[in-house]
């Protein structure tokens, strides 16, 4: 057997009883990198030869995960000497490389992972699309169950990659969505931690307004469980502390949910829902009720208030407009617009109008709109979690997300309405695949908990997961190769 078709957990098994060794496995990864990237483009750049090092180092034994093949998004993750690229061609041409690993890597890599390479991202994860992965300098990268739509972004790049069975666990990071929307593109488990969960040091802080998290895409539930437990943590410095939970994550898996509180979100109150969308959202319902789960139709009134598009558009333009700061200090001259994308120039000049006022208006309307939405959830009446779409349609063909570029909020009501309300309230959410469209593409549905309650997360997700098994399921360029 292809040792690439297990999970993390099961390949790690497998190195460890010494039917593979981790250079044979590595090796297997680099194969299917070379012959099926050029066909969906999910890297921006790769470290085979040091992987090679890597491999050949490695004590099977050393690490709950010593041997298995990543991927990490080339996209405020910093890796030690590799590519900081951002999807910029100017960073690309300034050669900007990362000091030292960011926590997640470095947690990861401790537990015996090898960084494979890294993946591509929209320009600045903003660019013409960007909640797609459609990049004009690293190129476009292509859904592997069908390579004429789009993977969604930003971490499309990871998604593409481990749903193409070349690694089986990939680092991605969500400031909308990011992790949440190509998970439900390419049939993946997606995790979104809550915010402060995951460290973003030791050189990384309040990124984004703290809307912006780490996290892993995977192929099942046990492997995020893991890999949450391997990297979350504090370091000193961090603006945002979670509370530690009770047990390991990967505990959670045998513990019985209870009957919860459920409530579903069947439609788009800011645009159009895809009937196959919602098909996938009350089939999870009908699922979830025979499990013992209380199901019903509700949702905060937040929801669907037009406020967090804008709190969202300000956030994002004053961060890319920094951004902008930053590059301009290192190319010894101001960026134009010759420079970048059309979409990361919108971005960017929209944030350079915002005034200090504006700013911390944001901060106040951020704060406005986290008391009022988590209250939902709380109370003798509150709800355990939220059933919702995770994309307005199945993932759309290439090119339609760029030709919004123009409308970022029209981007925002009609592509992902159903996410970046969790970045900006710092809830847990994840992304399962639980539905395929007519044609073939996959399409998952999203689970909300309380904050810092990934364990009932889990729980769910890994008693849906053996009811649904989803874990057979092959991205056809697997077959195709």
């Amino acid at each position: 057997m292809n040792p690439l078709d297990y999970d993390a957990i099961g390949l790690a098994q497998r190195i460890k009883e010494g039917e593979f060794t981790p250079a044979e496995v590595l090796e297997a990864s680099i194969r299917a990198c070379e012959k099926i990237n050029p066909k969906i483009n999910a890297f921006s750049s790769t470290r085979f030869e040091k992987a090679r090092q890597e491999a050949d180092q490695i004590d099977s034994g050393c690490g709950p995960l010593a041997g298995v093949p990543m991927v990490v998004k080339d996209m405020v993750t910093p890796e030690a000497g590799e590519p900081e690229y951002t999807g910029s061609r100017l960073l690309k041409e300034i050669g900007l490389t990362g000091q030292r690993d960011c926590h997640i890597v470095a947690c990861l890599k401790k537990a015996g992972v090898i960084s494979v390479g890294r993946t591509n991202v929209p320009e600045f994860g903003s660019s013409n699309g960007p909640c797609s992965c459609e990049n004009e300098f690293f190129g476009v990268t292509r859904n592997p169950w069908n390579p004429e739509h789009s993977t969604m972004g930003s971490s499309g790049g990871t998604a593409a990659a481990v749903a193409a069975g070349i690694a089986p666990i990939g680092i991605g990071t969500d400031a909308g969505g990011s992790i949440r929307l190509p998970s439900s593109a390419n049939g993946l488990v997606g995790l979104k931690p809550s915010r402060g969960r995951i460290s973003k040091g030791p050189d990384l802080g309040e990124t984004f307004a703290a809307i912006h998290t780490q996290g892993v895409m995977t192929r099942s539930v046990r492997d995020s469980a893991l890999a949450l437990d391997l990297v979350h943590g504090n370091l000193a410095g961090d603006s945002h502390y979670c509370p530690a939970p009770q047990r390991p994550y990967l505990e959670e898996l045998e513990r019985a949910p209870g009957a919860l509180r459920i409530g579903v979100c069947d439609i788009n109150g800011l645009g159009d829902l895809h009937e196959e969308c919602r098909d996938a959202v009350m089939s999870a319902a009908d699922l979830l009720s025979n499990l013992g789960h209380r199901v019903e139709s509700a949702w905060p009134e937040t929801y669907f208030q037009e406020r967090w598009i804008r709190l969202l558009r300000n956030i994002v333009g004053t961060g890319i407009s920094q951004a902008f700061d930053n590059i301009e200090k290192l190319l010894g001259r101001p960026v134009t617009e010759a420079d970048v994308e059309f979409g990361t120039w919108v971005d960017a000049t929209f944030g350079k109008t915002l005034s200090v006022a504006d700013c911390a208006n944001t901060l106040v309307g951020i704060n406005s709109f986290v008391r009022e939405t988590t209250a939902w959830w709380e109370g003798d009446d509150g709800y355990d979690l939220l059933l919702s779409p995770v994309i307005a349609s199945p993932p759309p063909k290439l090119g339609f997300i760029p030709s919004l570029a123009a409308d970022r909020d029209a981007i925002a009501s009609q592509v992902m309405p159903f996410t970046a309300q969790f970045n900006i309230t710092g809830q847990p959410a994840i992304s399962l695949p639980l539905a395929m469209s007519k044609d073939g593409l996959p399409i998952g549905v999203q689970l909300v908990a309380r904050y810092a309650d990934e364990a009932t997360l889990i729980r769910v997700a890994a008693q849906v997961e053996k009811t649904a098994l989803w874990n057979d399921q092959r991205a056809p360029i697997r077959e195709q190769g």
